[in-house]
């Protein structure tokens, strides 16, 4: 009985933690994509601030 219990976690942890990791990434990599256009927007502000 020990067996199967530990084979079954086994199997079942990999398969409810990818669907879960691979949607914390997508969220992640939209926050930091969201972050590199704000510094790029704040970058162009500052330029031509300097440039008037």
């Amino acid at each position: 009985m020990d067996v199967m219990i530990i084979l079954t976690l086994a199997v079942l942890i990999p398969v409810i933690l990818f669907p879960a990791a691979l949607v914390w990434y997508i969220n992640i990599d939209g926050i930091v994509q969201a972050v590199r256009e704000a510094r790029a927007v704040r970058e162009k502000k500052v330029a031509a601030k300097t440039l008037d």
